[in-house]
Formats: C-alpha cells, sequence, structure tokens
C-alpha cells in the first residue's frame, strides 16, 4: 500500500519553512557579475560592463580650467589671498624688481616688502612715488595704479661703512698731512710781508677776548704786497669792502666761499687771515695784522652764522 503523503505536484507543508532555515544558516556567498545583474534585472551586452563603475575617475587632463580653479598662482607678494594687487617696478640702486603687491597695502609695509627684496632696511629707505610714500597711507590712497615705478633711495649698512671708512681715513691722512706743514707766517710769500714789521697805526689787540665786529672799519692792516688795507662791514647790504689806496671791492657775503687765518709767531694777539674769493687757494686774498679779538665775529660775519647790529 503506498504510504499516504501529498498529493502529486503539491508540496508537503513544512518545505519552505526548512528551505528557509537552510537559507538562512548557509553562509552567504558573494554574487557574481552576471548573477549581480540578474538579481538587479540589468541586461548588459558586456555582463562585467559594470566593473567600470568601480575603478577611478580618469585625472583631469592638462589646461583643463576645472582641474586648476583651487591652485594659486603664489603671486600675492603680500600675503594677501583674494586682495587685490598691482604690478610695481621697484627701482633701487639702478635695479628693478617686478612685484605684485596688494593694493590696500600701507607705505610701512611696502618698506619691509622692499627690505626682502634688497636687504635694505625700512629705516634707511626713502620711498617715492609723487613724492615721498607715507607709511601710514595704503596704495590705494596715495593713486598707485599697476604698472606704478616706485623708485627707493638708501644705503645699506655694509655701503655706508664701505664709503665711510676710507673717507675717515682719507680725512685723518689730510689732517696729519696738515699738521706737518710748516706755520704760514713761516712761508716764503708771507715772511716778505710779515718781515716789514707791526704797523704803526694797525688798531690795538687783546689777546684772549672775543669782541663784536666795531662800528668803524678794521684799518691799518697789510696786504699781501704790503700795502695798507681796511675792511668794511656793510651789513645793511650783506657785503665787505676791502679797501686800498687805489681803490674798494665790494664783494657780497654769499660769494665768499671761506675764511681761515693762523696767529703770527711771536705776535699771537695778531692774525694773517684769507678770504676764499674763488674755487682754489689761488683766489686767497691776505690780510696781515688782524687783531685777534676780532677773528671770530668775522668768520661767523662772512660765513652768515650770526650777524651783528
Amino acid at each position: 500500500m503506498a504510504a499516504a503523503g501529498a498529493p502529486d505536484g503539491m508540496e508537503e507543508p513544512g518545505m519552505d519553512t526548512e528551505a528557509e532555515t537552510v537559507a538562512a544558516e548557509a553562509p552567504a556567498r558573494p554574487l557574481n557579475c552576471v548573477e549581480a545583474e540578474a538579481a538587479a534585472g540589468v541586461a548588459a551586452e558586456d555582463p562585467c560592463a559594470a566593473r567600470g563603475s568601480l575603478q577611478p575617475a580618469p585625472a583631469q587632463p592638462p589646461g583643463d580650467p576645472a582641474g586648476q580653479a583651487s591652485v594659486s598662482n603664489g603671486e600675492d607678494a603680500g600675503g594677501g589671498a583674494g586682495r587685490e594687487l598691482v604690478d610695481l617696478k621697484i627701482i633701487w640702486n639702478k635695479t628693478k624688481h617686478d612685484v605684485k603687491f596688494p593694493l590696500d597695502s600701507t607705505g610701512s609695509e611696502l618698506k619691509q616688502k622692499i627690505h626682502s627684496i634688497t636687504g635694505l632696511p625700512p629705516a634707511m629707505q626713502k620711498v617715492m612715488y609723487k613724492g615721498l610714500v607715507p607709511e601710514e597711507k595704503t596704495l590705494r590712497e596715495i593713486r598707485v595704479t599697476s604698472g606704478a615705478k616706485i623708485m627707493v633711495v638708501g644705503s645699506t649698512i655694509n655701503d655706508v661703512l664701505a664709503v665711510n671708512t676710507p673717507k675717515d681715513a682719507a680725512q685723518q691722512d689730510a689732517k696729519a698731512e696738515e699738521n706737518k706743514k710748516e706755520p704760514l707766517c713761516r712761508q716764503k710769500q708771507h715772511r716778505k710781508v710779515l718781515d716789514k714789521g707791526k704797523p704803526e697805526d694797525v688798531m690795538p689787540s687783546v689777546k684772549g677776548a672775543q669782541e663784536r665786529l666795531p662800528t668803524v672799519p678794521l684799518s691799518g692792516m697789510y696786504n699781501k704786497s704790503g700795502g695798507k688795507v681796511r675792511l668794511t662791514f656793510k651789513l645793511e647790504q650783506d657785503q665787505l669792502w676791502i679797501g686800498t689806496k687805489e681803490r674798494t671791492e665790494k664783494l657780497p657775503m654769499g660769494s665768499i666761499k671761506n675764511v681761515v687765518s693762523e696767529p703770527i709767531e711771536g705776535h699771537e694777539d695778531y692774525h694773517m687771515m684769507a678770504f676764499q674769493l674763488g674755487p682754489t687757494e689761488a683766489s686767497y686774498y691776505w690780510v696781515y695784522w688782524v687783531p685777534t679779538q676780532y677773528v671770530d665775529a668775522i668768520k661767523d660775519t662772512v660765513l652768515g652764522k650770526w650777524q651783528y647790529f
């Protein structure tokens, strides 16, 4: 007798449950690409074409704006990203430096930039653009435009030392050489005048004193030819009159380049004095036996330090 069972074509009760249990207990197996597409209802000529979607996106080709949009050009010299820049030509010591600089930066910040380019300390810079650039104002405020030329004047500390050291040494050598020279009163050209002796009508001297110019001409002195000479100071006309027996020279104070003097040996209460009327020593006009108390007043009056009214 056949065993009782479910009719043909019908599943026995509990078979679905057992199948579900087995499926749940069985370890999950990764689906291949065909199975994955079949499960998703995707029809493709190449069953594994979907693999391409798992690959990284290709790099942007060179020159693609989208790939370069976030790249800085690195030309913001002032460090102000997003700030408006101007092209400047920094000119110092005959050298030009092309710089991009923020338009809203101050003159003080510009000096710092120049320092980084040239090594010239800000305190030793004179920065000019249509006049001296104010440190507290921005380039926009002083109307700096793109392409502007910024002139810089100044010397580095090393330049200053290099220039001044030889100059100081030269001055010391010149001074030492001058000290070696014999006194003026011993030189032949002066000796022939001084050997005549002190003029009888020379004005009296006061050794060790300094006095204002007298209201009358200084007289009784000799010139280099041994003739009598007098000095008249016309302060209201800013002139020095040098008078001799033959004529009177009226010289503007400003035309006299220098005044030198030296005490006369053996008669230190009197000086020999020269007025420089031209560029060289050959233009000196010598006067002998000038009372010592007036020497400083003569120099200061002629060279414009004081005026005595």
